[in-house]
């Protein structure tokens, strides 16, 4: 039974993250803004004007880094207390202030960025002989220079800033504020809804009845609200066209991947061979599901749900922090002790409240620990989200030891990477520890519905549906309710085939994600996956050698490009092969799976 959501108020404290590791007072953290700004003005009367050389270039990135520095924990400690209760005023409205505040800082400072882009390359050349510190930063510089503006003009871009990032405030509020969902009844009964529970537990409720019921109930929710969000993503994307145009891209995907350095080659090719080839594979996975279940037919809304329900372990948190040691132990001590840390220090916000950001996510401030996001559910597929946010936890807790401000966060590309290694490793402890078929099962579609499903599918279709949309916006045009609506029921009916009924309401998925206001980033789920799939075979296959090339792959950060840090770690994402190699491997996974099941049923008979 779904009960209601409690208040932020009414939630344990030691399932809350601890933000007093932050800040540990409201006047501590508006002190830090006063000093902040104060010491943005000192810095602008020093240095704009006066970057002129290899040394001044130097001497003003020093200051530049230590600025960026002291927003950081700033930043995360409006984010974070807005993150877990949109419903607080207190810190939305403190959000929205230091939107405005970041905003006229990020215009003060633009200057730095075009005077050394208007610094000649030999300059800056020297600049990087002279400075290691700063070398990947003014590489970077380099590789920007044609796409940069006149710096008046840099300048008032930057002021723009909390206005170009509205739509996304927008799109949280309406979801998490505006969005109230009522009581569904299924046979007289009445049970409660909201966006948490539908994503957490009725999405994948066993009961067929409630299942569907609860879906119809949450799609007539979305829908009332599907004009504004589409307004409000049109904004978004309107834009990013204008913003590549003006910076003289060729195109709005240029644009977009320039800072994740991939070319559209590989961004094409993710979707692409996803597309074509993990569709027959998933397909025979619904099948499945269906016959399993004894479904009349296979509609979207069946999707998520367990292969074997009634061999869903319900763990508690205590539980879980054993789950993820011992799956977690091939990494070694260091890596272990920062999850034990993770747990009793208070870095993860479990609580289920009302407000709550949905979903999960990691935060790494520079300079502090990790913070996780997550709401608790209490069953086995916590434990492999909160593994995956671990991933991204122990990749910046080593790069940001490792490497100054500049320097810690690799490209986006990238970024799946990690977290998925850890879910990998996971599921591979799982299978390693039991012969029982029917724990084996469990295991195997908990790697195919949570860690495959989720990123080569669920993700995947949104990056395959945001390619449309942006080739309509390339070209001139607009989007509304509708176009999405049916762009995005086209991209489901493409993967799923006749095999899988897109019922009323599925196309309005595109409504459920916040990547959209993140840039190309769906995509790189599953391209993170494919790098993690293939380093832990190598691990499994090599033990110590493959986990230590690994560590230093994450302690390099955003020194290298995705396809170096890939090399790094032995596989080249230049070519088709790992991922043809992953797509190959979820199709063993899930014949395991029929396979599997034909034994369990035959003992059963």
């Amino acid at each position: 039974m779904v009960k209601s959501l409690p208040l932020r108020s009414e939630v344990k404290v030691e399932e809350t993250w601890n933000l007093q590791d932050l800040f540990k007072t409201e006047e501590e953290y508006n002190e830090a803004v006063a000093e902040l700004t104060k010491e943005v003005d000192a810095y602008a009367l020093k240095f704009k004007g006066n970057i002129v050389d290899a040394a001044s270039a130097i001497e003003a990135l020093k200051g530049y880094e230590r600025i960026v520095a002291n927003m950081v924990p700033v930043g995360a400690y409006t984010s974070l207390s807005a993150s877990t209760d949109q419903t607080n005023d207190e810190a939305q409205m403190r959000s929205s202030k230091f939107g405005s505040t970041a905003a006229k800082i990020n215009s003060q400072l633009s200057f730095v960025n075009s005077e050394l882009s208007e610094l000649p390359a030999e300059t800056l050349e020297a600049a990087m002989n002279q400075s290691e510190d700063y070398e990947n930063f003014l590489e970077k510089l380099i590789r920007k220079k044609p796409y940069q503006l006149h710096p008046e003009v840099e300048k008032t871009l930057a002021a723009f800033s909390a206005t170009f990032n509205a739509p996304y405030g927008l799109y949280n509020t309406t979801k998490m504020v505006d969005m109230s969902f009522d009581d569904f009844e299924v046979e007289g009964k009445q049970y409660p809804l909201s966006y948490v529970s539908f994503e957490g537990d009725w999405e994948s409720e066993p009961d067929t009845a409630k299942r569907r019921a609860a879906f119809e109930a949450f799609s007539a929710k979305l829908r009332e609200y599907q004009h504004t969000t589409a307004k409000t993503y049109d904004m978004q994307v309107q834009t990013e066209k204008t913003t590549a145009d003006l910076r003289g891209y060729e195109s709005v995907f240029d644009y977009l991947l320039f800072n994740q350095e991939v070319d559209k080659s590989m961004y094409d090719r993710q979707i692409d061979l996803i597309m074509e080839e993990l569709a027959p594979h998933m397909r025979k996975y619904a099948k499945l599901l269906q016959k399993v279940h004894g479904l009349d037919k296979m509609t979207f809304a069946d999707l998520k749900i367990p292969l074997d329900p009634n061999y869903e372990p319900k763990i508690t948190i205590e539980e879980s922090k054993k789950y993820i040691d011992d799956g977690l132990a091939v990494m070694g001590e260091h890596y272990t002790n920062m999850v034990d840390r993770a747990y009793d220090e208070r870095w993860i916000d479990f609580a289920q409240n009302k407000g709550k950001s949905t979903g999960a996510f990691c935060s790494s401030p520079h300079g502090y620990h990790p913070y996780i996001l997550i709401s608790w559910t209490g069953s086995m597929e916590d434990v492999f989200v909160l593994a995956h946010e671990l991933g991204h936890a122990g990749h910046f807790y080593h790069a940001n030891a490792e490497q100054n401000v500049f320097n810690a966060r690799p490209s986006m590309y990238f970024i799946e990477a990690p977290s998925t290694m850890n879910e990998m490793l996971m599921a591979n402890h799982l299978l390693k520890n039991s012969e029982d078929p029917k724990f084996k099962r469990w295991v195997i579609s908990s790697i195919v519905a949570r860690t495959y499903y989720h990123n080569f599918v669920t993700h995947l279709l949104e990056a395959a549906y945001q390619r449309k949309v942006y080739e309509r916006i390339d070209e001139g045009g607009s989007v509304n309710a509708n176009v999405l609506n049916s762009l995005k029921r086209e991209v489901l009916e493409d993967f799923w085939g006749d095999d899988v009924e897109i019922n009323d309401g599925a196309e309005l998925t595109w409504m459920r994600q916040p990547h959209y206001y993140m840039g190309l980033y769906p995509y790189t789920y599953s391209a993170g996956l494919t790098i993690s799939t293939q380093v832990s075979k190598r691990i499994l296959k090599e033990g110590q050698p493959a986990v230590n090339e690994w560590i230093e792959v994450l302690k390099a950060g955003g020194t290298k490009s995705p396809a170096e840090l890939s090399k790094m770690a032995g596989v080249d994402i230049t070519t088709e092969k790992p991922l043809r190699d992953t797509i190959a491997y979820i199709g063993e996974l899930i014949d395991q799976l029929v396979d599997l099941t034909e034994e369990i049923e035959s003992v059963k008979n």
